[in-house]
């Protein structure tokens, strides 16, 4: 699975959504579905843009946890 963290590095830049959504040049509400990972795929171009804005990389944004196996 993949986690979003693109709240926590707005929080550490102290940048509003609506800011970020500017320097980014999406839209509030796409900017939001991905801020919540409620999205399935995130163009390259748009995260480098959001790396630009925030000064990161994108394992800052990007984290992997394996799915659990179920128990037998």
């Amino acid at each position: 699975m993949i986690i979003l963290r693109l709240d926590r590095v707005m929080a550490d830049r102290k940048i509003s959504l609506g800011e970020l959504s500017e320097k980014v040049g999406i839209s509030n509400v796409n900017l939001s579905k991905l801020k919540t990972g409620k999205v399935s795929a995130v163009r390259f171009s748009t995260l480098e843009a959001i790396c630009r804005a925030l000064d990161c990389q994108p394992g800052d944004i990007l984290e992997y946890a394996p799915d659990e196996e179920p128990e037998d």
